[in-house]
């Protein structure tokens, strides 16, 4: 049966969905932490606008249909402030779908699961294609829903396609079935590839409903080997990071912004392939590819 369409609104406050004095007091713990971190992540927004993007600016998410069509944006910053990134990521994923998806059902007390696609991130050799599939199973309560998603990467001259799992990309292991606990968010998106193609860059955010942990990691899938590292920066000097793109001055590394609630300036950091982090601060994010406007499935 094909999946309904459905619309990608705007945020709506936890307060108003919650009516339970018990889930309002979680939900408003919920509102104010997003709140601090966007307001300390916004410095990463500012800097990206003078980044090098050598890829199409285009709406990220649009609902599952048969028919993918993506109209043309504002440029990633406006985006990500229009979306409610959670942490003010300039490669945000659907905040306000997956708010009012919950909104729609938890107001009947119903259970249900929707998807929801990003656009197709074309490779700069036009070889690959790769989008993401997000998968929200609602639950009345919020704490209570799971969101995930599944990457797909496919090979636009032989018609192979291949999948990376959000969850397991956390566990390492990609052959064990996995469930998401209550509450968890895991969502794997592309966000650029190399600039010759053989890499893939990925944003894996992980979060928590009704709770201040949200952070990112970056996955990179190499095509010659068709492997996979996660990488994220050295813990000892943040508590979340946001993934900015890969590094100008070294396309070997990946930048991030990273820091801590209640600091107001957040510090660029550069990471290799092999998790060594350096402070990055004159460095600035690029990233490659196109997206396509339409999909057919």
């Amino acid at each position: 049966m094909p999946l309904k369409q459905w619309l990608c609104g705007s945020y709506t406050s936890l307060p108003m969905l919650l009516k339970n004095s018990f889930l309002r007091k979680w939900s408003q713990r919920l509102t104010l932490s997003l709140a601090l971190l966007i307001s300390y992540s916004q410095s990463s927004l500012a800097n990206t606008d003078n980044a090098t993007k050598v890829i199409e600016s285009i709406p990220y998410f649009t609902c599952w249909e048969k028919t993918i069509t993506v109209s043309q944006s504002e440029n990633n910053a406006d985006l990500a402030a229009t979306q409610n990134d959670p942490i003010g990521s300039p490669h945000p994923i659907p905040w306000n779908w997956i708010m009012n998806t919950h909104s729609e059902f938890s107001q009947k007390g119903e259970r249900n699961l929707r998807y929801c696609r990003t656009p197709s991130l074309i490779s700069p050799d036009g070889q690959f294609a790769a989008y993401s599939r997000i998968q929200m199973q609602v639950e009345p309560e919020l704490f209570h829903s799971r969101v995930t998603s599944v990457m797909f990467l496919e090979n636009l001259q032989t018609g192979d396609l291949q999948t990376l799992n959000s969850l397991s990309i956390l566990s390492n292991n990609s052959e064990e079935e996995i469930v998401a606990p209550p509450g968890e968010i895991a969502i794997l998106i592309p966000i650029s590839w190399s600039e010759d193609g053989d890499r893939l860059l990925s944003r894996q955010f992980e979060g928590i409903f009704s709770t201040s942990d949200a952070s990112d990691s970056a996955a990179i899938w190499e095509r010659e080997n068709n492997s996979t590292i996660v990488l994220s920066p050295a813990p000892a000097s943040h508590t979340h990071a946001v993934l900015l793109g890969w590094s100008q001055t070294n396309p070997e590394r990946v930048l991030f912004r990273a820091g801590i609630i209640g600091e107001e300036e957040w510090p660029v950091l550069s990471v290799d392939l092999n998790g060594e982090t350096n402070l990055a601060t004159f460095d600035r994010p690029t990233i490659y590819g196109s997206r396509v406007k339409q999909v057919d499935r």
